[in-house]
Formats: structure tokens, sequence, C-alpha cells
């Protein structure tokens, strides 16, 4: 926040004189600056007005400003105070500190210093407001509602998260790789009472059994080699908040003994300690893995799978939710455009026809990287079917498939002279863009003779 923004400032000092010229040279830098001689008056104005900042000085006859900044600071510990204290009483400035005084100033004071002291606590106040407002479309974007997909397979599962993310309950999300669990577990932390708290996420399949009791738990100083000082590990990190354990069946039984005794102790021991730390975290967890599977092989504790399993949520692959597909193409069409400064107003109906006939093995990940690569292709306003990948184009794909067979043929292969005329208007044609006149003229033959032979 900035002076041309019309912040309102308060000045509470008992020395008229001082508070006089505070009051001018303050409206003079653009501020709307008002007074008040004591703490008393200064808590019952901070109550009735919200001011932006407050300038106070320590020593006063009615309340002093200790005492008058903790109460505003109960009230409202949003409002920056700034003291103003005597060189000879340092120590109430520790103090006002202390009790949440954003900074002192010494008497007499220096303006210069006083403006941009002023400018830094309200450019404080300015980002706090903004990084919350953040927080709130951080928020908002993981509504249920809002998130992509109008599929009945989707609105029976964000239906679910909205009535399991109120809850403390541990959720484990299955689904194939790609889906979206990632997406669900934030759904369910941003709707939860614990969406002001750290979310905390741990991929489990990245790091071997002694990083990941390090990553999770953490450790003490000289716990093994290269620990030369403490750490604190994921689940400390994400106290009050929740913990996202992706590819949890990917995680060592010794691991697993483990990670039951935090969940039904809700305590944590660091690498190297023997003491127990309390954590409040809720527990999220996912798998491409069938868990129940791997308990019947006694490759996963069944005891673990069942303090997991509190409440199951299935992600859908991307097959089964085709009509989702346009939805989330156009959702990363834009996405991609705007981030690489480019106009992008759609997909060309052959493009979004190959789009809905692919099955999409990789689920949504597969798709947001097509319309990835695709956006960086195209050269105008609209995808085709030429930015799409091999994958998913497979017109282009088999065309390519059939090129390759003729080059593994070899030279030496005498192929049949219709075949070979088949393969030389399939060439040419592609070279032109379908151009029939064109291609015939490249063919050295008439447009006529090029209609028969393709009725042919």
């Amino acid at each position: 926040m900035t002076a041309k923004h019309k912040a309102t400032v308060l000045i509470v000092d008992d020395d008229q004189g001082h508070r006089t010229i505070l009051l001018a040279l303050i409206n003079g830098w653009g501020y709307k600056a008002a007074g008040a001689d004591d703490g008393t008056k200064a808590v019952t104005l901070a109550r009735e007005k919200p001011f932006d900042l407050i300038l106070m000085d320590v020593r006063m006859a009615d309340m002093g400003g200790i005492e008058a900044l903790k109460e505003i600071k109960a009230y409202n510990p949003s409002i920056p105070i700034l003291i103003m204290t005597a060189y000879s009483n340092v120590e109430s400035a520790v103090e006002a500190i202390k009790a949440g005084a954003y900074d002192y100033l010494t008497k007499p004071l220096d303006f210069d210093v006083l403006r941009l002291t002023m400018e830094r606590a309200l450019e404080h106040v300015s980002l706090k407001a903004e990084n919350q407002e953040l927080r709130q479309r951080l928020v908002s974007s993981f509504d249920p509602k809002n998130i992509v997909g109008r599929s009945e397979a989707m609105r029976r599962l964000m239906e679910t998260v909205a009535m399991v993310a109120p809850s403390e309950a541990t959720v484990l999300i299955t689904g194939q790789s790609g889906t979206g669990k990632e997406l669900i577990a934030k759904a369910i932390h941003f709707n939860s009472p614990r969406k002001n708290g750290p979310l905390v996420t741990v991929n489990c399949a990245a790091l071997s059994e002694t990083l990941l009791e390090s990553e999770l738990f953490g450790h003490e100083k000289g716990a093994f080699t290269g620990a030369d000082k403490r750490r604190e590990g994921r689940f400390m990190q994400a106290n009050k908040g929740t913990i996202f354990l992706d590819e949890i069946g990917e995680i060592s039984s010794a691991m697993q003994a483990k990670l039951l005794r935090v969940i039904q102790e809700r305590e944590i021991q660091r690498v190297g300690s023997d003491n127990a730390l309390r954590v409040d975290v809720r527990i999220v967890a996912a798998t491409n893995r069938d868990l129940k599977a791997e308990v019947e092989a006694g490759r996963f504790r069944q005891d673990l799978y069942y303090r997991l399993n509190v409440m199951t949520l299935t992600v859908p692959p991307l097959r089964d939710r085709g009509e989702d597909v346009p939805l989330l193409a156009m959702h990363f069409l834009h996405k991609f455009a705007e981030a690489n400064r480019k106009v992008a107003k759609g997909f060309t109906p052959q493009a979004m026809d190959m789009l809905l006939k692919y099955d999409w093995p990789g689920n949504v990940r597969e798709l947001e990287n097509a319309v990835e690569r695709a956006v960086v292709l195209m050269p105008g306003d609209f995808v085709t079917e030429k930015e799409l990948p091999l994958s998913v184009n497979q017109e282009k794909a088999h065309e390519e498939q059939n090129a390759n067979q003729l080059i593994e043929r070899g030279p030496a292969e005498i192929l049949p002279l219709e075949a070979v005329e088949r393969e030389a208007i399939l060439a040419a044609l592609e070279v032109t863009g379908g151009n029939k006149t064109e291609a015939a003229k490249q063919l050295g033959i008439t447009r006529k003779t090029l209609l028969a032979k393709l009725q042919r």
C-alpha cells in the first residue's frame, strides 16, 4: 500500500507539539492522519475505525503505548503499529516487538526513516492481503463445483468429495496414473476445516526407504552420513494441515509398519531420536495399485490398508468419461495459449473428432501434454489434426507406418505397378494438402486421369 491509496494513520502522542508536527508531516506525504493524546483514546478509535497504521509513543500519562498496543492487537491483530521510544528506553521497544509491534523508532525521529518504515509496514499489510486473496482464489479453484467435468462418473465423485472433505477421516484415492488423483487430494484439503493450514505432498515412489523415512519423519544431527543438522520431516511440516502420500502402494513393509504407528498414535520419531513428537495431520493417500490384491499377495499390510481405507474415492479413467474430453481440451488450450502468449480459439472439427475417438491410456495427463504440444506447434488460431501427436492422429500414424514399410522393403524389392501408382498418388495428395488439381500437375497427369485412378 502506498500514499496514493490514502492510507489512514493514527498518531498517538501526549506531547501536543510533537503530535501536531507529525500530523502536518504525514498529511503532507499524502496519507489521512488523525491524532489521539493517550492510549485509552487510541484503543477506542481503533475499535471505531479500521486504521491502516498506528504510530504510538511508549510513555503516556493515562494508558501507556505497550498496554494500548496489546489491547489493539487483541481486537485487530492485522493493524501494523510503530512504537516511538527514547534512546534511553530501548527495553520498552523490545517489549513492544514481543507484544506484536511491527517496528520501533527512536526519538528524536529521523523523518526520512519514519517515512520509509511507514511505507514498508503498509506494503507488508498490502502483500498479506494480496496473499490472502490469492489463497482464496486457490481455495475457489479447488471447489468441487469448479473441477472440469460434467460426466456422470465425475459428478458422483465430486459429490462424494464435497461430503468427505469437511470430515477428519483418512482418505484413500485410487485410480490409474494420470487421472488426477492429486487434484482430488487438493480439493479435499481446500474444502476442509484445515484449508488455512499447509498441504504437504510426498511422492513415496520417488525415494528410497532410508530417504523416505527421513523425508517423512525428519532426522537428528548426526543420525547418518550427511545429516549435518536437525531436519523437520514432512509430517511436522504438515502439522495442523494435510499430508498427501502419493503412490502409497510403493513403500516397503518396514515403512508400512512405521506409517501404521503414526496413524494409530499420531506421533512421529525423527531418525536418530528416541523422543516421540505429537502431530496433528489429516492423511490423504493415493495409489494406482489394487491394494486389496496387494494385501492378498502379502505385499501390503492388512492393518495399514484398513487404516487408510476409511473413505475410498476412485477417479475414473478418461476413456470412461468421454464427454469430458472437449471440456478438458478447451481448458488446457486456454491455459497453454496464455502461458505461450498465443491466441487460440479452439480445435478444428477433425482435430476434436480425433481427440474424442482416442482412448487416452495416459488419461488426463496425456491429454494435457497433447494439447500443450499442439498449442506450441499451431500456426493459426485453431488446433488442427496436424499438430496432434501421432498416437492421437491415427490416420497420420497409419500413413507413416505405410511409408516406413515401403522403406523397409528396400530398393531390391519389385512392387506391383498399381501399388507404386497408389503410393505416388497418396504422397502427392499429402504434399498438396488434398488439392487434386495440383496433385495431378505434380504427377504429370491430367486431373481427369487422377480422378479415374482414385475411383479405381
